[in-house]
């Protein structure tokens, strides 16, 4: 039979208000009843456990204490140590420390130098935590150097352990021997025999010690890298120092101390912004034209503090000389510029204004000026290649030099990097890539009228991109071309392509997505003839109200969805003007082709009688499709829109039969877009006489949709060739 045996505390620890009575109990496996060697063992249990509970006490009564404290108590200790309010490290005592088993950081070099612990790859909420936690907590911007000497004098080991003293110039072992958190410095001797690296310069045992000397054998904390150490004792040590010099490598600037907002908590005003800024721009989530302009935005800044303080330092606020009056107006000057530059600081810092209004200029929705013509005149061909062979250069001059750029007005540049091609262009300028491999970073923006072509296949001619932060092609020129180019992102997270305005022909190119494939905005127009798309996480190609958009003979295949047709709520977005013809759009995830629009929220907050208004034109407005031979003719309400839909397909012209299951796929999208542009046309309408317009402007009444879409093929699509999604 089975029992039990229950070995409680003594009678002193269960009646002591403070502490919870620990029982142990021992379960007896065995069906015989206890025995005298059961008996036996329950004591000696017992035993056990009142001598286990005196070890355990101390740490128990710790956790009880600060569980049930008393008012009594707490006040006592506030008058004990007025130095724990709000420190945000109250809890950072010498008996309660977290542990951390930091890696080796090997060291590069003759390896004289011993190995330092590895701090650098710390994430970003361990950063945020030691910041919020330990380090800062709620205080102001005045009080960031006490706070931080706190914490340091909680953390680091004041002294007995060894440090790389790492400079510009050298690296040296040193032995700290004491520490002083206020003045962030640290008082070390050097290790015998001298452990060292220079870099650029030859450094002795005497220099080393003439140099310690006349330091008073002080050096910053922010230079000292602490020695591996296998025990654990020195983790915390090296684990505030980081914390330190990230703070102040990263975090702090020179300004914030005379910030006037200082009744404010500096944590979350400026150091979790920063920290964020820090970790996108690291994990490339932030284009690198809005990364360029931010570091030299915070040069340029740090600069004119410098600039500044100098200025303010030599006035003598008593004097009333020329000389000063003159350095008070130079002083204004730079007030202003230092104050200018600290907004726009703090709008790269805040990550709604960063991605609303920096990163529409970076990623081109606020397009760069064109170029327009060459100012000397003519017209130049940039070569891109990285090495050419004597045959592939004949080849070349004799294929496409010659036929076709051999007038006078050409001239021809070489490059090796598409993207510096593409800047160098002006007006009618073309680009040709040569067979290979090129890798780039920044992305490839297009402003001017210009031809970028492959010269040969497409998979000869591979452009590759890695960095996240940017879109791979944008495209605002007036009437841009693009032929023979393959296409490969990796790690993004904007689209491969995007017409952003101006209009743009692609022809027989590979695209290999990551994210989002090809975008065409409002009022863009962008042909895509013989070209093959995969991969997107997204749609293949995505098309926003206003734009035109002709897709002839592509393969669009393995993406999320096929193509997205977006339709926004706005009555004044037109529909897009779409052409799709014989296009193979198969093995996506979701929609060969899907539609997002409104759901009939916009309808229903129209007033009663404009609804029952619209109702009874319903029927005529929606017979207002007509072909391509009825559109001259007469009858018709003027009101209704002009919908062109070419009705008859090549392939039926040509006698080829058409499969049942692409011939739906591609009516059901007619159907569906020739509706939807009916329905706004009566929302237009209801809306301006709610206005209370005597007259509807008849040109955006009657705005002409056209839609061309046969012959397109739909195969082993996850949801079907044609949906539809409200919002």
């Amino acid at each position: 039979m089975s029992g039990e045996l229950v070995c409680s505390v003594p009678e002193e620890a269960r009646n002591a208000e403070t502490e919870n009575s620990v029982e142990i109990i021992i379960k007896l496996t065995s069906e015989d009843p206890p025995s005298d060697h059961d008996h036996n063992v329950n004591q000696q249990t017992e035993a056990q456990t009142e001598s286990s509970n005196n070890e355990i006490r101390p740490n128990h009564s710790l956790v009880s204490k600060e569980v049930f404290r008393t008012e009594e108590e707490d006040e006592e200790e506030e008058e004990d140590d007025d130095d724990d309010d709000d420190s945000g490290t109250h809890y950072l005592n010498s008996d309660v420390r977290p542990c951390t088993n930091l890696q080796r950081a090997e060291r590069q070099g003759n390896g004289k130098l011993p190995d330092t612990f590895q701090t650098d790859h710390l994430l970003y909420y361990e950063r945020f935590k030691a910041y919020q936690d330990y380090m800062l907590g709620d205080c102001k911007t005045s009080e960031v150097e006490a706070f931080t000497a706190e914490y340091l004098e909680k953390i680091v080991e004041p002294c007995d352990w060894q440090a790389i003293w790492h400079t510009d110039v050298f690296d040296v072992l040193v032995e700290v021997v004491e520490v002083d958190c206020k003045a962030l410095k640290a008082k070390v001797e050097l290790l015998l025999p001298m452990e060292c690296e220079t870099r650029g310069c030859d450094l002795t045992e005497e220099a080393m010690k003439v140099l310690l000397e006349a330091t008073l054998h002080k050096v910053p904390l922010l230079e000292l890298s602490v020695v591996y150490d296998e025990s654990g004792d020195f983790d915390q040590t090296a684990l505030a120092l980081e914390h330190l010099r990230f703070f102040y490598k990263h975090i702090w600037r020179k300004w914030d101390e005379e910030d006037e907002d200082d009744d404010f908590d500096y944590f979350v005003r400026c150091v979790e912004p920063r920290l964020r800024l820090y970790y996108d721009i690291l994990e490339d989530r932030v284009p690198a034209g809005l990364v360029a302009e931010y570091h030299s935005t915070l040069a340029l800044c740090s600069e004119k503090f410098q600039e500044f303080s100098s200025l303010r330092s030599g006035l003598d606020s008593d004097s009333e000389s020329e000389q000063d009056n003159v350095s008070m107006v130079e002083g204004l000057r730079l007030y202003e510029q230092l104050e200018a530059l600290k907004r726009k600081l703090r709008i790269f810092e805040n990550p709604l204004l960063r991605y609303v209004l920096g990163y529409k200029v970076n990623s081109g929705q606020q397009s760069c000026r064109a170029k327009g013509p060459r100012p000397a005149g003519g017209r130049v061909v940039h070569l891109v290649s990285a090495s050419v062979t004597v045959h592939q250069l004949q080849s070349l001059i004799t294929d496409k030099l010659m036929p076709h750029y051999s007038s006078e007005e050409f001239e021809v540049q070489f490059h090796s990097d598409p993207v510096l091609a593409v800047s160098a262009c002006y007006e009618g300028d073309v680009v040709i890539v040569c067979p290979g491999l090129y890798n780039i970073t920044s992305s490839i923006s297009i402003v001017d009228s210009i031809e970028v072509e492959g010269y040969g296949l497409p998979d000869e001619v591979v452009i590759e991109k890695r960095n996240k932060g940017d879109a791979f092609v944008e495209s605002t020129g007036a009437n841009v071309k693009l032929s023979n180019l393959k296409f490969i992102q990796h790690d993004a997270i904007e689209g491969i392509l995007c017409v952003r305005q101006g209009k743009l022909e692609m022809e027989n190119c590979v695209m290999q997505c990551e994210t989002t494939g090809v975008i065409v905005r409002s009022a863009a127009q962008l042909g895509m003839n013989m070209c093959d798309l995969y991969g997107s996480k997204g749609a293949g190609v995505e098309i926003y109200p206003g734009s035109v958009c002709s897709l002839v003979g592509n393969g669009i295949h393995h993406c999320k969805e096929g193509i997205l047709i977006k339709d926004f709520a706005d009555e004044l977005d037109a529909m897009p003007k779409i052409t799709m013809v014989n296009n193979v759009i198969h093995n996506n995830q979701g929609y060969g082709v899907i539609l997002v629009k409104p759901g009939d929220a916009a309808v229903e907050d129209l007033p009663a009688e404009l609804n029952a208004a619209d109702e009874k034109e319903e029927e005529s407005e929606d017979t207002g499709v007509k072909s391509e031979t009825d559109i001259n003719g007469d009858g018709g309400d003027d009101d209704v829109p002009v919908i062109v839909v070419e009705e008859e397909c090549p392939a039926i012209k040509h006698g080829h039969t058409v499969s049942p299951d692409f011939a739906e796929g591609n009516d059901a999208i007619k159907q569906e877009l020739v509706a939807t542009s009916a329905k706004k046309h009566r929302l237009q309408k209801s809306r301006m006489k709610a206005l209370g317009a005597m007259q509807a402007d008849e040109n955006l009444l009657s705005q002409e949709m056209f839609i061309s879409i046969h012959g397109n093929q739909f195969k082993h699509n996850g949801k079907g060739s044609f949906g539809t999604f409200l919002y």
